[in-house]
């Protein structure tokens, strides 16, 4: 959830973690902060409510000198938005600074106890009470400040990720990190440390990424140190990452996300880069290759994700049991980890997630880890914790999506389950070979019919002006487009702040047409495929109510076009690809109606990119 950067070298801390909080800022807005020890040795914090750029207006003219420092963008999980919230955190005597992305669940008990050892609280966060409590620990026991986390860590039940500086070791920083991700960038004699790469790649490619209750020891001039709680060494396993400075910013346009929905066409080409063959005939994923047997043996799938990636993972169903003839769940994340799943080992579960360090996905593949089940991860985050944890699996390749609202990362994960299902079908024998090279054919023509989608952004930008009155919308879809229905009314939901909702088309009858009136606005994914007539009646029934229908058709569609009150025409496409198509509208529709509502399109209230905690 919320975004940590540190720096430890030569430089000046304080505009390098600035740049590094505007990379994180997608992980939370809420608030900002940063700590430094000055070159007069003095422990400065300095935080506010809002955005960096507040935070930036907020130190004009105050001491930022230091070549060392840690920052913090907020998103609130204990205590609202305010500056006293805002991280970092100060322990009582001011000689230590905390940041923290995470939960601390017991941090009400540990601070009723530090309470009533005299201890003040300035803040209602769970975070304080541990900055608090490492200085209780440190300065009771006379210990080294590593040892004083390792204890106070060993008290603590929750996720977090740390980063702690001490006013008297100016030349050092802790940090660690369990079920909350960390790098710890290597530099030319300096370090660097985030909640992810992206504020690292512009100054070094080389990085560790920490494992669960590892905790680092970051000291200028020396060796990285990564111990375990109790204190046992390990020889850190720095690994390259290859980031793309230029899919960071903008590139010119407004926002990230209008970018990343236009990139599209190249992200869905980079995705299948090296797994479809120069004849657009074959498709092959060396996942499958290699662990061929668990997967061609499975009795049952079971995808488990959250948000858009569980919208992914419908498509994933439709796909594996159309194609390969074998049962699929799809679950939850969130519910699967709690509702005690019965899991065996001829069952694989595939994790899909974005950042590859979604709280439920990681604890769900967890748990069915734990049982025996073999696990396939989908993600797009290279080096995050689901790869890391999981058996095998595949990453979609489309580069780091900053807008909060995911747009480029569905279609890459559909693109990935497409390719998975076509590729286990074939070695199964389960679908013929002219049905899998036609699939295959279209497959690669995805990206220039996405292009041809993207060429309506100006009329559906024109469009989009006439709905910014609506309070709902209803989205309706049938077999392969239903789970496009449920995306185009999440996305709409996210950013433009229109109550909507995704339903089969068929289940209209059964309650959502009572809503239907002629200040309704119903978004109908109606290209032509095997559903055709079926949803072709649901519009004449919307249209006997007066409800206003927006229809995506397939090109030339001469029917609907005549009955819907606006058409979004797309290019005729397999029914099973048909996502990869009809999603683009959607998105643009819902882009250009929160613009045009005044709304932060990238930084939507109340969410954050990567949800890290439950």
């Amino acid at each position: 959830m919320c975004g940590i950067v540190g720096y430890i070298g030569k430089k000046n801390a304080y505009p390098i973690l600035i740049k590094g909080l505007k990379r994180l800022e997608y992980r939370g807005y809420d608030s900002a902060g940063v700590a430094l020890i000055s070159e007069r040795q003095q422990l400065n914090v300095y935080k506010t409510k809002g955005k960096v750029s507040e935070l930036e207006d907020f130190v004009a003219n105050k001491d930022i000198s230091g070549n060392i420092g840690i920052a913090h963008t907020r998103w609130a999980t204990h205590g609202e938005p305010c500056s006293a919230n805002a991280h970092p955190h100060y322990s009582s005597s001011e000689t230590l600074a905390l940041i923290h992305n995470g939960i601390i669940e017991n941090y009400a008990v540990l601070k009723e106890k530090l309470q009533a050892k005299g201890y003040e609280f300035r803040s209602s966060t769970d975070t304080e009470v541990l900055a608090q409590l490492i200085e209780y620990i440190k300065i009771t026991n006379n210990l080294s400040l590593l040892s004083a986390v390792q204890l106070a860590l060993s008290e603590v039940i929750g996720a977090y990720a740390i980063a702690v500086l001490e006013k008297d070791h100016p030349d050092e920083i802790i940090a660690a990190r369990k079920s909350s991700p960390l790098v710890v960038g290597i530099g030319e004699n300096e370090f660097f440390l985030a909640s992810d790469a992206t504020p690292i790649v512009e100054y070094t490619d080389k990085v560790v990424y920490l494992e669960d209750e590892e905790i680092a020891v970051i000291r200028r001039g020396r060796d990285l140190k990564v111990v375990d709680p109790n204190n046992v060494e390990s020889t850190p396993e720095v690994k390259q990452v290859v980031m793309n400075i230029g899919q960071l910013e903008k590139g010119g346009y407004p926002h990230f996300m209008l970018k990343e929905i236009m990139e599209q066409p190249n992200c869905i080409y980079d995705c299948m880069r090296g797994r479809i063959n120069v004849e657009a005939n074959h498709v092959v994923l060396s996942a499958v290759i290699d662990y061929k047997e668990k997967l061609l043996n499975a009795k049952r799938f079971i995808i488990v994700a959250c948000g858009t990636s569980w919208h992914a993972g419908l498509i994933g169903k439709r796909l594996i049991e159309s194609f390969c003839r074998i049962p699929v769940e799809v679950e939850y994340a969130s519910e699967f980890r709690y509702r005690d799943p019965v899991i065996d080992k001829s069952d694989v579960v595939i994790a899909i997630s974005q950042s590859g360090e979604t709280a439920d996905t990681l604890a769900a593949v967890e748990l069915a880890k734990s049982r025996g089940a073999f696990i396939y991860g989908i993600c797009n985050s290279v080096g995050s914790s689901i790869p890391r944890i999981t058996h095998t699996g595949s990453y979609i390749h489309v580069g780091p999506e900053i807008g909060v609202a995911s747009t480029k990362a569905f279609t890459g994960q559909v693109t990935v389950l497409v390719m998975l299902a076509l590729t286990l079908a074939k070695e199964k024998g389960t679908i013929g070979n002219e049905e899998y090279m036609e699939i295959v054919k279209e497959l690669s023509l995805i990206p220039e019919k996405m292009k041809e989608v993207l060429k309506l952004n100006d009329s559906i930008a024109e469009l989009s002006k006439i709905f910014t009155y609506a309070h709902n919308f209803i989205y309706l879809g049938r077999g392969y487009s239903y789970p496009v229905a449920l995306e185009g009314a999440l996305k709409l939901k996210e950013i433009s702040y229109i109550h909507a909702e995704g339903y089969p088309a068929a289940e209209m009858k059964h309650g959502p047409i009572a809503l239907i009136d002629a200040e309704m606005p119903v978004v109908v994914i109606a290209t032509q495929n095997g559903l055709y007539e079926k949803v072709l009646s649901n519009i004449q029934e919307i249209k006997a109510r007066k409800g206003k229908v927006i229809a995506v058709v397939t090109k030339g569609d001469g029917i609907i076009s005549k009955i819907a009150d606006y058409c979004i025409e797309v290019p005729v496409s397999m029914e099973c690809l048909d996502p990869l198509i009809a999603t683009v509208p959607v998105q643009l529709l819902s882009y250009h109606v929160a613009v045009c509502k005044g709304m932060d399109v990238d930084q939507p209230r109340n969410l954050a990119k990567s949800v890290t905690v439950e």
